[in-house]
């Protein structure tokens, strides 16, 4: 088991991932939507290739970096979720556009400034926009719906740029009526767009069910940005997901292993694993061991309570997936007898 492998590493455990991947297609399919999953998570060429391969729309992006990879990745459709500014990745969408016919390529904008820059780097095609709607407290998007006409009338004005839909982020709300209630303004914005076949794109980690029914009927393509779902976790989304709600499950790919370097005191171990191998902002790393518990994490080191040995090795599960994938250039892809069955390269 492992190999070859010096400790600590993290693995992704294949039946979970395949089981995700699988278990979103069909979640989205059923409800009549589209996936474009945010590939931020990973940056995995091998991981994004399975999610396109499931009948992914395409994938979805935070920066004009991670646009170029998922370029490499096979993605003829790139969402960039977020206000795009940087000159050198739109010079190369630009150039990307030109030279392919088939490509798609959309971002975000949500002011006056953010669409001329789109439309000061245009090239021969115009660059796709939607335009985001966002909500009091949150983080990026118009905060009201006049707001947002003024952006979308002025998208329609300039050359270099196309409106393609509206965009929105429900993430950071807390209750199901407050998402009700923000579906319902991104709905009302959608209706005010003289654009045929508009797009409406979300979030969809943490509220994808109740997506699923508010937006049923909205005349609109809707993309999910789902992310998270690819690894899930055994704590901030393993709380969180709308699986806990409704029937389905999705299943922890992550695990990490690491040794137990020293146990100086009664009760207390010293493991060999630290903030530069597993996640901390979204919750400590989840030991699969009975009586076992973390105290605190160090750069390369975990401090925890519990009857452990100098010497052995402790799994470990983990608490948020976006933070976890960027700490490792590449991951042992395993079977269910953890045994090696591929890598897992990322990109970041």
């Amino acid at each position: 088991m492992l190999e070859g492998y010096s400790l600590p590493v993290m693995v992704v455990r294949r039946d979970a991932l395949e089981h995700n991947i699988a278990t979103m297609a069909a979640f989205v399919r059923d409800h009549g939507m589209q996936l474009a999953p945010h590939v931020k998570t990973h940056m995995s060429g091998e991981i994004a290739r399975k999610q396109l391969q499931a009948g992914a729309w395409g994938l979805t992006v935070a920066t004009g970096r991670q646009a170029m990879a998922a370029r490499g990745f096979g993605a003829d459709r790139i969402m960039v979720a977020n206000q795009i500014l940087d000159p050198e990745g739109l010079r190369w969408a630009a150039t990307e556009l030109a030279e392919d016919p088939d490509f798609e390529f959309l971002s975000f904008a949500d002011s006056r400034a953010g669409v001329d820059v789109l439309a000061a780097h245009a090239g021969e095609r115009p660059f796709q926009v939607l335009v985001e709607l966002g909500h009091e407290g949150g983080r990026a998007g118009c905060r009201t719906l006049d707001a947002l006409l003024d952006v979308v009338s002025h998208v329609q004005a300039v050359d270099g740029v196309e409106l393609a839909g509206v965009a929105g982020y429900e993430g950071a709300l807390q209750s199901t009526d407050e998402v009700r209630k923000y579906l319902d303004r991104l709905q009302e914005a959608v209706e005010y767009l003289r654009v045929r076949n508009p797009i409406l794109t979300v979030g969809g980690s943490q509220w994808f069910d109740v997506i699923g029914r508010e937006l049923v009927a909205t005349q609109a393509r809707i993309l999910l940005r789902s992310g998270a779902y690819v690894a899930h976790d055994e704590g901030f989304y393993r709380e969180r997901t709308p699986f806990n709600r409704i029937e389905g499950e999705l299943r922890p790919a992550l695990e990490v292993f690491a040794h137990v370097l020293s146990t100086p005191e009664p009760g207390l171990a010293i493991i060999g694993m630290g903030k530069r191998d597993a996640p901390y902002d979204e919750g400590m790393p989840i030991p699969r061991r009975e009586g076992v518990t973390v105290v605190k994490m160090l750069d390369q080191h975990t401090i925890v309570h519990g009857d452990l040995n100098v010497g052995e090795v402790v799994r470990f599960g983990i608490s948020h997936p976006c933070t976890a994938f960027d700490k490792w250039r590449s991951l042992p892809l395993v079977d269910e007898d953890y045994n090696v069955v591929g890598t897992i390269n990322t990109h970041f």
